[in-house]
């Protein structure tokens, strides 16, 4: 009979390891998924983000084309047209920085403060303002972009001299 009991007791300490491995295996299945559907997303995104920078830099070039995506508030003439095309990309960019991770709240928002003080970036942003509100609210994009227009009223009503420690970065 004791035989017996710890023969049970073996086996049952050997399915318990065993359960212990699987679950181990389980939990490294689940981050590696997690992971390469990261990895994916980030993939996808810097695929959208060239081909944006593509066609951009096609109606940068072209003013016949850069007509097609003259949707701003204000006419804009065709070298305006190419600055707040340039302008976009310049945006997009650190939005694109900013979803993959490579730019934290803080970052991209000094980041745009530097861009805000340029007089064609911020036309850029105010003849984008109708785009803007078309946004989901919820989004990152829309949230980042009240985030800019919370900054650009602050470094409007601030002492332009010291215009890199102006604005407060709204907690998360």
């Amino acid at each position: 009979m004791a035989a017996g009991l710890g023969l049970v007791t073996g086996a049952l300490a050997a399915l318990e390891s065993q359960r212990r491995t699987l679950d181990s295996l389980r939990l490294r299945l689940d981050n590696l998924e997690e992971q390469v559907t990261r990895t994916q997303h980030h993939a996808n995104l810097a695929n959208q983000q060239h081909l944006h920078w593509e066609l951009l830099s096609k109606a940068i070039d072209s003013p016949e084309l850069a007509e097609v995506l003259d949707i701003f508030e204000v006419p804009a003439s065709p070298q305006e047209r190419r600055q707040y095309l340039f302008a976009n990309a310049l945006y997009t960019n650190l939005l694109f920085y900013y979803r993959i991770g490579n730019l934290s709240r803080d970052e991209f928002f000094g980041r745009v403060r530097g861009l805000l003080q340029n007089p064609v970036v911020r036309a850029y942003w105010f003849a984008t303002r109708g785009q803007r509100a078309t946004l989901p609210e919820d989004s990152d994009e829309a949230e980042l972009g009240r985030i800019v227009d919370d900054l650009l009223h602050q470094l409007d009503e601030a002492d332009g001299e010291e215009w890199w420690v102006v604005g407060e970065l709204p907690t998360e």
